[in-house]
Formats: C-alpha cells, sequence, structure tokens
C-alpha cells in the first residue's frame, strides 16, 4: 500500500515513467494504478486524441508498440493502456525491443493480473530500468482484516475488529470485492461512524450471531448449546455457508491453537506476533486453549482433515453437508 502511495504521488508530482508494468495476483491494485494513470495524467480535452485503450485479447505485441510510437496530438503526452495484457503471456517478451528504447513522450501501461513476468529475463530488467514494474502481492488472509481498517481510516471511518473479522470470513481476501462493499457502507453511513456487526448484518447480508467467526468462538469456549444452533443455522442455509469454507476456518483455528501450546511465552504480544492474529482476538485462544488441550487439538486437526476430504464429496456423496457438519461438530465437542 505504501509503494502504491508513493507511485501516485509520483505522478502527481510530473514524475511520470514512459512504461508502467503492473503484474501480480491481487488486481485491486493493478486497477487502482491504471484508472488513476486513465484519469489523470491527461486533462478531458487531451484525451480525446491522445488516450487509447486495449486489450490483450484483440491484439498483438506488434498493436501496442504501433500505438506507442505515435507522437501525441497537441499534447505534451499520450496515453496507452493495455488491459488483460496477461492474455499477451506467450509473446510478451517480444515487447523488449520497445522497452529497450521506449517513446518519451508516450505513458504506456500494462495490466498484467494474475501472473508475473520473470524477474531474470531481459523484458523486466529493461522496463526496469527507464520505467516501474510494479507487483501486486495478494495478501494473507490475517492482514486482510488490517487493511480494511487502514481503508476505512483513510475515509474517516473507524471498524470494530469482530465486523472486520465477518468481512474477511464471508467475502475471503478478494479486495476489489471487500472494497465495493465498504463503499456501499460509506453510501449508507455518514463520516466517523464505527462500523459494527449490526451494520455489517444491516446491510451486506452477513448474520453477526450465527458465521464461522461466532461457530469458532462458540467452540473455543466449549459452548455446545450455541454451536449446534450455528450449525443448524448453516445447515438450512448451505449456499451462503459452504462447509468446505467453515472447514478450512476451523482447521486454521486449531493449527493456531497447536502452535499457541507450543509457546514458551504466551504474553499477549507475542501471542498475536507469533499467530498473526489481531491482539483483540489474543483472549480467545487462551481460553480455547483451556479446553481444548494439545492432545486433544491433534485429534480435531485429524477429524478435520478427514472431514475436509468428506466435504469434497469423497466417501459422502449421498450425505447432505448439513448432516457432515453435525457430525463433525459431535466429534469435536465431545
Amino acid at each position: 500500500m505504501d509503494e502504491v502511495k508513493q507511485l501516485v504521488t509520483h505522478i502527481k508530482n510530473g514524475q511520470i515513467k514512459p512504461i508502467y508494468f503492473l503484474m501480480g495476483e491481487e488486481p485491486y491494485y493493478i486497477d487502482r494504478i491504471s484508472d488513476f494513470i486513465e484519469n489523470t495524467v491527461l486533462s478531458e480535452d487531451e484525451k480525446g486524441f491522445n488516450q487509447v485503450v486495449l486489450y490483450g485479447r484483440d491484439i498483438t505485441i506488434d498493436d501496442i508498440v504501433e500505438n506507442a510510437k505515435r507522437y501525441p496530438m497537441m499534447s505534451e503526452r499520450q496515453v496507452v493502456i493495455v488491459k488483460e495484457a496477461q492474455d499477451l503471456s506467450r509473446t510478451i517478451e517480444k515487447l523488449v525491443a520497445y522497452a529497450e528504447n521506449p517513446q518519451l513522450s508516450t505513458v504506456l501501461v500494462l495490466n498484467y493480473k494474475y501472473k508475473k513476468i520473470d524477474k531474470r529475463k531481459v523484458l523486466y530488467k529493461a522496463i526496469k530500468k527507464v520505467g516501474v514494474v510494479y507487483e501486486s502481492k495478494k495478501l494473507y488472509e490475517n492482514q486482510v482484516a488490517d487493511w480494511i481498517r487502514r481503508v476505512l481510516s483513510a475515509k474517516k471511518y473507524t471498524i470494530v475488529p469482530k465486523a472486520a473479522q465477518m468481512l474477511v470470513e464471508f467475502l475471503g481476501t478478494d479486495l476489489s470485492k471487500i472494497n465495493n462493499e465498504l463503499e456501499k457502507l460509506q453510501i449508507i453511513l455518514p463520516q466517523g461512524t464505527q462500523i459494527t456487526p449490526v451494520d455489517i448484518e444491516e446491510n451486506i447480508g452477513i448474520s453477526k450471531d450465527y458465521n464461522n467467526f461466532e461457530l469458532r468462538k462458540a467452540i473455543g469456549e466449549r459452548n455446545v448449546v450455541k454451536a449446534h444452533q450455528i450449525i443448524n443455522y448453516f445447515a438450512e442455509n448451505p449456499k451462503d455457508n459452504p462447509m468446505v469454507v467453515t472447514v478450512s476456518l476451523l482447521f486454521n483455528f486449531f493449527s493456531q491453537l497447536l502452535q499457541f501450546h507450543g509457546l514458551s511465552d504466551k504474553s499477549p504480544r507475542n501471542v498475536a506476533s507469533v499467530l498473526k492474529i489481531n491482539p483483540y482476538f489474543v483472549n480467545e485462544y487462551i481460553f480455547a486453549a483451556k479446553n481444548f488441550p494439545m492432545k486433544k487439538v491433534s485429534t480435531v486437526i485429524s477429524t478435520l482433515r478427514e472431514f475436509d476430504v468428506k466435504s469434497k464429496g469423497v466417501g459422502s456423496n449421498a450425505v447432505p453437508q448439513g448432516d457432515l457438519l453435525k457430525e463433525l461438530m459431535v466429534r469435536i465437542l465431545v
């Protein structure tokens, strides 16, 4: 995120490079940088003759070079944006000749999503010498809640940890999807609002009481009644609560719990650091560790592996996922 801010600042200050190669697994920042260049480098009057958007599936490298080598009309620069450039992955190295001698009055932007070019190859080195190569790396799940907090903070909002965790568990690590939901909340809620689980439930449709976050907590507390209430809700709403997601999240939780048992320093700060969790949730792990000794945690992890296979239809084709979840809860909480 800091690299993106720096890149945007340079563009705002007129420090514009002839080539921007935007690559990587996370498309959110690739789109943000590309859109910023598209919207700000040229004035509205200049865009008509000097800005072109191409799509990788429809063009060749020769088409890109031909467009990039043109001179701008009544403008200092022209902008050529290639979206879905990853569709040219088999021939992308042919761009080397242009990268070694780019048209300095052209700003060439290549959106190379979900892939990256080999940093050992000539193309990477040539672009790096004259332009910018930005790699957008996918965030790990334990990083997304903090990303949500920082994005909202920049817009003058705050969010309670549980609400952020609900978004992560429901939407995963897709930053574009999460940002779309955050933008909806910003339309509905005034600046300065602290976003709560109730706001998430009422405006996004994620239940604040019946979700994987609450299930994990109920299991950690050995609250059998609450855990089965949640599982029954999941069984009745299987499309919104796929078993494979529940099993995956519980597997991560018990794997972290196993790590916790192995720590010599169980201070809240060290636990948060080692397990890569928000300090807000440390007490949940401390409490769960008392209810699940190390030997039991190992047994649960083995059980979760078994049910992960079953959740994918191996050896349990005729068993409804709701029934599998109920059996899983019994196995975990005995």
